[in-house]
């Protein structure tokens, strides 16, 4: 056996990016105007090249999975044309961990734990649509006490905010403003020291549960917040001094990785990156859930669909969170942190040492979990990369019969293609960058 034919040839099927020589034409008008609905004519003429290569003037690499820049182990085959990005494929799975099949295995008490991980930079997000999820099954979401609405928001908005300060950390590092990661890195991590305090962990809390929460808001948590709503503002003027105005800052993103509206709207993308073409879709404000519709905030949009925008929004909405939480610290009600039914929620610690009844119910509540009505349902939250969504069947036990979970990353990666075709490959990683995407909810 010869050297060559000893080597293992690693290969991912229908997902790898197959050379020129291989594909027919169809295949590839497919990837340029199959997602707009185009005639082949049409996607014909948008997808010729001034000069269409022959296959000894390309070539085809791999960006990733190992690639520092692609956001976790995400790889990209690129079919290059001298500089020049001819096409782009995504190929995903190499994290894969089954925390949707988990999921059905576990009680819907114990789910929390496992949506939880799913993004990793989102995780209250994950908690929130979850529980909102279980409890509509449940049938019991408008019951659910204002003080824990409020908690909910609180925390939601606070957590938008460090997943969007790591975004500015992480874009900046990736495209050399390396000041940046750790500025951005600085001010997340007030905001997880805040998360420790309240919920005794830095990450993957399991702090937002069916019926409430886990605990009240700690002593002194008002002043913490104050600490940090005051303390970020002077540090987003000084982002915007070290790169949203410095001009080799929007050379690097401004024209780079432009994507239309038809193409976000037909692709199914959400957040920032829909938002970055000037469709102004937010579901906080245009499918309320918690008490949003009682706070006033904008909704921030770009006007080109580029790397630029999409920097820009993110940035902006760090503003808008901070102005969101002003307005929650002045409403927050005092009450319950959570749901007083005795179905859902297990009896206060103090009870358990004086009451029989009290630890039998805490016991059969944590081992065997609650039942919930036979049903299906679908909630969707904003979360910071756009809308998460929660789908789960009862067969009217106490775990989902099936859970899925509508992850943006996951939808907002298929946008890679059309956001890189034509592109430098030096731009490729300020493409990834911008799309912001956590490889834990693309490989859930």
């Amino acid at each position: 056996m010869t050297a060559v034919e000893n080597v293992r040839q690693t290969n991912e099927g229908a997902q790898e990016m197959r050379s020129r020589s291989d594909i027919g034409a169809r295949e590839l008008l497919r990837e340029v105007g199959a997602v707009l609905r185009m005639s082949e004519a049409e996607a014909a003429k948008l997808g010729q090249l001034p000069v269409d290569p022959d296959e000894d003037q390309t070539m085809i690499i791999n960006m990733g999975p190992q690639h520092p820049s692609t956001h976790g182990v995400l790889r990209l085959m690129l079919e290059l044309q001298g500089e020049t990005v001819l096409r782009c494929k995504p190929i995903i799975g190499y994290l894969h961990t089954g925390m949707e099949k988990t999921g059905e295995e576990l009680t819907f008490l114990q789910g929390g734990t496992n949506v939880t991980r799913m993004d990793y930079l989102s995780p209250l997000n994950n908690e929130l649509v979850f529980s909102m999820a279980v409890e509509r099954l449940l049938g019991i979401e408008n019951d659910i006490p204002d003080r824990a609405v409020w908690m909910r928001m609180l925390l939601s908005e606070l957590n938008r905010m460090s997943s969007h300060l790591l975004f500015l950390a992480t874009n900046g590092m990736d495209i050399g403003a390396v000041s940046m990661m750790l500025y951005g890195w600085r001010e997340r991590e007030e905001v997880l020291r805040f998360f420790q305090k309240v919920t005794g962990l830095r990450m993957n809390h399991n702090f937002i549960r069916p019926g409430g929460l886990a605990a009240d808001l700690p002593a002194g948590w008002r002043d913490d917040v104050l600490t940090i709503l005051e303390t970020l503002p002077p540090r987003l003027a000084e982002y915007d001094i070290l790169m949203t105005d410095q001009p080799i800052w929007r050379e690097r993103l401004q024209g780079v990785g432009v994507i239309t509206a038809d193409e976000a709207l037909a692709l199914g993308t959400s957040g920032p990156i829909l938002r970055s073409t000037g469709v102004a879709w937010d579901l906080r404000r245009d499918q309320p859930y918690l008490n949003y519709d009682q706070v006033e905030f904008d909704v921030i949009v770009g006007t080109y669909g580029d790397a630029f925008d999409r920097y820009a929004i993110r940035l902006n909405e760090i503003r808008e969170s901070i102005r969101i939480v002003y307005q929650i610290l002045d409403r927050m009600p005092l009450g319950d942190y959570r749901i007083q039914n005795k179905k859902v929620t297990p009896p206060p610690r103090a009870r358990i040492d004086e009451s029989m009844e009290a630890l039998i119910h805490h016991f059969k509540i944590f081992t065997e979990g609650f039942k919930v009505p036979e049903g299906e349902v679908y909630v969707g939250i904003e979360s910071p990369r756009g809308e998460i969504g929660c789908y789960i069947v009862s067969d009217g036990g106490p775990k989902p019969y099936r859970i899925h979970v509508r992850a943006p990353s996951f939808v907002n990666i298929q946008a890679l293609p059309h956001m890189m075709r034509g592109g430098l490959v030096a731009d490729a990683v300020a493409v990834i960058s911008s799309v912001d995407p956590v490889l834990g909810e693309v490989d859930r």
